[in-house]
Parts: C-alpha cells; sequence; structure tokens
C-alpha cells in the first residue's frame, strides 16, 4: 500500500538510525509498507548497510546503479520500482523527519494525488542560501507559469496514478518539482522544519545546486532560447551595421589605411 523511496549517496552511517526512527511510524499506519534505498554509486559501505536490513526485515529492498546518476534520477530510479498505492520520498540524512509522514499519508487519503512538503526557513540557516532559494523559485515561478514555493522539498508523496504519469516523461535535465507541480494533479502541502543531518556532510555541493537550478528553468521554460534568438539577432544586426560602415569609410571616405576594411567586414 505504501512504498518509502529514499536515494543515498555515501550514507553508511544515516540508513539504520533512518530504518529505526520510520519503521514504528509506518507500523503504527496500519498499511503494508516497504522501504526502497536507492545506492546511487556510493563509495563507503551504504549498499552493505542496505543488505543488512534487507536481512532485518524483508520489507526493506534495495536499488543498487551501476554509478552516481544524481539524486533526480536516483529518485526517478525508486519511483519506477516502487510497488505502493501511495509513494513517499524523502532524504536519507534525517533532515526530512519520518514523523511528517502519517501527516503525508492522511493528506493523501483525503483524495490528494500529491502531497508536497514546505520546509521552513530556520534560524541558523544561512542568509546567502535563504536569499538565492527564494530567488530561485521566484525566477522559475515567474519563467514556467508554473508556481513552486520557496522550500519546496523533494520530500513528498504521490499517488500511483501521479507516480506513473511522472514515468511517462522522458526528460533530459531531470527537475522533479517543476514535473510535479506542472502535471497538475490534486495537492496538498505540509509544512515542515528540517533537522540537522544527523552524521556526514551533504554531497550536494553549490555547483551542484546551480546545475539543478539551470535544468529546472530551461526545461520548464522558452525564455532562455527566446533570449538566446534575440541576442543573436542583435548580436547579428550590428555585425552588419559595422560592416557597412567599414565598407563606407573604404569607398566614400577614403580614410582607411589597407587592410583594415577587410578585416572588419
Amino acid at each position: 500500500m505504501l512504498s518509502i523511496v529514499v536515494p543515498a549517496l555515501d550514507e553508511e552511517e544515516n540508513l539504520v538510525p533512518l530504518f529505526d526512527e520510520l519503521a514504528p511510524i509506518l507500523d503504527d499506519l496500519g498499511l503494508p509498507w516497504e522501504l526502497l534505498f536507492v545506492d546511487d554509486g556510493s563509495r563507503d559501505e551504504t549498499w552493505s548497510r542496505v543488505l543488512q536490513l534487507g536481512e532485518r526485515d524483508p520489507r526493506v529492498r534495495g536499488l543498487r546503479l551501476s554509478r552516481n546518476f544524481g539524486h533526480q534520477y536516483a529518485l526517478l530510479a525508486g519511483i519506477s520500482r516502487a510497488r505502493g498505492e501511495a509513494v513517499v520520498t524523502m532524504d536519507a540524512d534525517l533532515q526530512h523527519p519520518p514523523r511528517i509522514v502519517p501527516q503525508l499519508v492522511e493528506e493523501w487519503r483525503k483524495g490528494n494525488r500529491v502531497v508536497h512538503t514546505v520546509r521552513l526557513h530556520s534560524q541558523d540557516e544561512s542568509v546567502f542560501k535563504r536569499l538565492t532559494s527564494r530567488l530561485f523559485y521566484s525566477v522559475f515561478s515567474f519563467l514556467s507559469g508554473s508556481r513552486l514555493e520557496s522550500g519546496m522539498a523533494d520530500f513528498r508523496l504521490l499517488d500511483r496514478q501521479a507516480a506513473d504519469g511522472l514515468l511517462a516523461f522522458r526528460e533530459e535535465g531531470l527537475f522533479l518539482r517543476g514535473i510535479v507541480q506542472w502535471m497538475g494533479f490534486p495537492s496538498s502541502k505540509v509544512e515542515f522544519e528540517a533537522r540537522p543531518r544527523h552524521t556526514g556532510n551533504t554531497s550536494y555541493s553549490l555547483g551542484r545546486m546551480i546545475k539543478l537550478m539551470w535544468a529546472g528553468v530551461s526545461s520548464f521554460s522558452l525564455v532562455p532560447l527566446r533570449l538566446a534568438v534575440v541576442l543573436g539577432l542583435l548580436t547579428s544586426l550590428f555585425a552588419i551595421e559595422q560592416g557597412f560602415e567599414a565598407i563606407y569609410r573604404k569607398v566614400v571616405l577614403d580614410v582607411t589605411v589597407p587592410g583594415w576594411t577587410q578585416t572588419m567586414v
């Protein structure tokens, strides 16, 4: 009935604590459930931890990717193998609190095909991260016409119909938050406060964040393409004007040095 999909990259110290906290919460829901870890090319003992948890509880499954494909593709791979009528995606570092899962299920039972989560900005979060997050979501919403709220996370619930709709896409530069919002299924949201990482450091560097932002904007809006066309047209018009001016200086004014006109044209 319920699948929990957790992408993991070098999260060997976090998987067991996550399972220990999550399993009792899922049991209290009274629904048959599975926990699917997606090893996104980890270089530590993440896969060994997945195998150990699978021996400990047969409801734990594992999917091991051949290399690191990135967080978004690991999520998609997990959703494609999830068997539940509802699929919850969350991170392995315990920043997405497991106690929120029952609230997601409750919203799903009300008839919502998608249940988003919105991360509340904490006081210890840097001003730079807070401002860049708000700026990105504002720019994305303006350019794409699909409104994303600042703080929206990949911690969400997808109904089976929404999950199958998502899997029908064949996107380059995957940006799941935009696709899920764009599909337009009935949805609701749940707010949460992110906790500190249980152990380890995030693998989501500034460069990866910028790459994800660019994938989102370029995948969902024609504005960058149109700007490129306009810029190319203006550049061409400027070049033509300069070429005619060079010929005019040579033929009419005769004020150029030898070779200047040919070089300019």
